[in-house]
């Protein structure tokens, strides 16, 4: 027994179980604890890291499990930092994020290499030790270098607060994109000094060199920017499976992590440009993505932190008064000059204080190009002492004070990131109120009979949710024990346990309703009225008969019985493959009661796909599409074409390509927008768009007299 007490609690804890348990409470007690006392959780765990490591209470000691995790971790950062970017912003403020990128390197740089050079040199070489050069260079030389490496510290950034933009759903701030496109060209460029410095100290600095690295990284932007869009559009396609999705996605990012690494280039810029390449097959509402955020979140993030906390001494550098004035000066001049580049970056293009502070706290912290750079400084020999010791180019005080950086400016990006976090998803919600001219509610009904196609629709109506509704989604199934070709109750048990399923997964409730009745139209009429359902996500009728018509009796019937918007999807592939999304809009559909409505579910779509949109319409109609555009902020790239004349339908025919996504705006024979043309629509999309997904929408209809009222079968 006591043989089991002690190997159980010899420090530092060697039991793999026990190593995990004690992590996971440091996990679970982090936000429980600094909740009370408002400081971010990131601090936490790194503090925790700190505390219990080995250069505090020696609990935990950094074997290769926390360095295998700790890389997880710091690329699932990376990676979900390029998932969720929204590109149609990025794209729209390019131009910022490549001034800030430029700004937020070069301030760095020049104060770096000048505080560095007059402040910090006495450092270099172990505080001047007696020693003898080995190369071709002076000493003033290799202060030089060394002043460059460690302003090239300054000039990188990792993300290490961007869990924070995540949680408080700001990620979609323009403020963000800017700081992240300019993260990768920040640490980019620090990293291909880092890789000049180490080449030029071993003499490997000349046209081969240059050569070798361009091709490389040409090949690696090849690899990244066109065989990985294949390979996730043919698996996308195929494998619905969300596991095989899952392990699919994690093994993309490593890969392109190797592969960056091969070109010369750290892993976590191949982990970024992964996450841009799959950013549009992953809905940021999607139960991949929210499996990949919790995964990340709960386990591989922590980790790393706990990690970079155990590598921190605090005895070290206050033991030492060299290692001291290293850490102020470092923390200080890294501090300041990732300030002066946010406040450079938001005068020049006059951006909010709140945005000014997020693009500060995103880009502050240094952790992983800062640590990489500092070990690598450290290995370089510049010379040996008479008693043979090697020199390193950069001494043991500066690995001290780099120490402390790295927990100095964690810190304050976490304190900034959260303060400006909180002030923007005020500002946001008090925008979004201004944009809403009405209270979008939208209980969605799906009335489930065909399993091949729950998964789908689930899909589609899950992207169609209001964002922030708290709306349950409506799954309804009829059942009658005393007729065969209507869903068993035990079918129909089945089926509304896999939809809620579905839903669960992207954080989304099920009201699970099962209905007798001998006749499905009424049974889902009167669950409409009960339930006060704002639309309606049905499948295509698939043909019992040759004389049965398109849409089947039942959706017919439900047609003329109903006045809610009913969409009718006809899936051929999952809808997050979707490139575009192209929009039939007959004559006179402004005028209809839901126009806006069915405008909003179009443009939630499109934004959680990432799809382009094309709407096709009259003239008239295009030009009030136009301003809900412009109004609305649809906030994805949007064309215009003029289709004057309903009979001119087929021209789709060469405009609908294999990715693109079919919405046909129709409307029930008494609405003003009727036209009798609708009547060959079910011909032509059986005839012409098979092989296309599409969606038959059938806008909101009320009676002006009484909006609520139903008509009856």
């Amino acid at each position: 027994m006591e043989q089991i007490v002690n190997d159980f609690f010899h420090l530092p804890v060697t039991d793999p179980i026990l190593i995990f348990a004690l992590v996971l409470f440091v996990i679970l007690a982090a936000p429980l604890v600094l909740d009370r006392v408002k400081i971010p959780h990131i601090i936490g765990l790194i503090l925790a890291g700190v505390l219990l490591g080995e250069n505090g209470a020696g609990v935990l000691k950094r074997d290769m499990s926390f360095e295998l995790f700790g890389a997880v971790g710091l690329l699932y950062i990376m990676f979900l930092a390029g998932l969720q970017m929204d590109l149609t912003d990025f794209k729209k403020n390019s131009r910022k994020s490549i001034f800030f990128g430029l700004t937020t390197f070069a301030v760095p740089m020049v104060l770096g290499t000048v505080s560095s050079y007059y402040l910090l040199n006495y450092l270099f070489a172990n505080s001047g030790l007696d020693f003898q050069i080995s190369g071709d260079f002076t000493f003033n030389a290799y202060v030089v270098l060394a002043s460059l490496l460690i302003a090239s510290m300054y000039a990188s950034h990792t993300l290490i607060s961007y869990p924070i933009v995540g949680r408080f759903g700001v990620t979609k701030n323009s403020a963000v994109n800017i700081s992240l496109g300019g993260t990768m060209i920040a640490t980019t460029l620090s990293l291909i000094i880092l890789a000049v410095i180490v080449a030029m100290c071993r003499g490997e600095v000349n046209a081969q060199y240059w050569l070798r690295f361009t091709g490389a990284v040409l090949i690696f932007a090849l690899i990244i920017g066109f065989v990985y869009p294949k390979l996730a559009d043919r698996f996308f396609k195929h494998h619905e499976d969300s596991i095989l999705q899952y392990i699919f996605v994690l093994a993309m990012v490593f890969l392109g992590g190797f592969l960056a690494k091969m070109a010369s280039l750290e892993p976590i810029i191949g982990a970024f440009m992964v996450g841009l390449t799959l950013n549009r097959y992953i809905p940021r509402i999607s139960p991949l993505m929210n499996r990949l955020d919790f995964v990340g979140n709960a386990i591989f993030i922590p980790f790393f932190l706990i990690g970079v906390g155990m590598l921190i001494d605090v005895r070290a550098v206050f033991s030492n008064l060299n290692s001291l004035i290293a850490a102020l000066v470092m923390s200080f001049v890294a501090s300041f000059s990732k300030y002066l580049a946010a406040v450079i970056t938001r005068k020049t293009f006059k951006m909010s204080k709140e945005e000014g502070l997020m693009i500060f706290g995103l880009s502050n912290a240094q952790a992983a190009a800062t640590l990489a750079a500092v070990m690598i400084g450290h290995s370089i020999e510049i010379g040996m002492t008479p008693e043979g010791i090697p020199v390193p180019l950069l001494g043991d005080d500066v690995l001290n004070g780099t120490i402390v950086m790295i927990l100095v400016t964690c810190t304050i990006s976490s304190f900034a990131t959260e303060k400006a976090a909180r002030k923007l998803v005020i500002q946001q919600d008090q925008l979004d109120e201004k944009l809403s001219d009405e209270k979008l509610e939208d209980r969605i009904l799906i009335p489930v009979y065909n399993p091949d196609t729950l998964n789908s629709l689930m899909e589609l109506s899950i992207l169609l949710k209001v964002d922030k509704s708290r709306e349950p989604l409506y799954a309804l199934a009829i059942a009658n024990k005393n007729a065969a070709h209507l869903t068993s109750e035990e079918k129909a048990k089945k089926l509304l346990e896999r939809a809620a399923k579905i839903a669960s997964a992207t954080d989304n409730s099920v009201r699970m309703m099962t209905r007798f009745d001998v006749n499905v139209t009424s049974g889902i009429v009167e669950t409409i009225r009960e339930n006060h359902i704002t639309e309606v996500v049905m499948g295509l009728h698939h043909k019992n008969n040759f004389t049965d018509s398109y849409l089947g009796d039942k959706t017919d019937n439900l047609l003329k019985a109903t006045n809610q918007m009913t969409m009718i999807y006809h899936a051929v592939q999952p809808v997050s493959t979707v490139k575009r999304i192209v929009v039939a809009v007959p004559p006179m559909a402004e005028f209809e009661v839901g126009f806006v409505k069915w405008y909003d579910r179009v443009k939630n779509i499109a934004k959680q796909i990432g799809a382009h949109v094309l709407f096709y319409a009259h003239k008239e109609t295009l030009d009030q599409i136009h301003i809900l555009v412009d109004r609305k902020k649809f906030g994805v790239p949007t064309q215009f074409k003029e289709l004057d004349d309903w009979e001119d339908f087929l021209v789709l025919t060469g405009e609908v390509g294999e990715n693109d996504l079919l919405v046909v705006v129709t409307s029930r024979k008494s609405a003003m927008s009727y036209n009798p043309l609708f009547e060959k629509l079910p011909s032509y999309l059986s005839k012409y768009f098979n092989k296309n997904s599409y969606i038959l929408l059938y806008p909101d209809q009320f009676d002006e007299e009484n909006p609520e009222s139903y008509k009856t079968i």
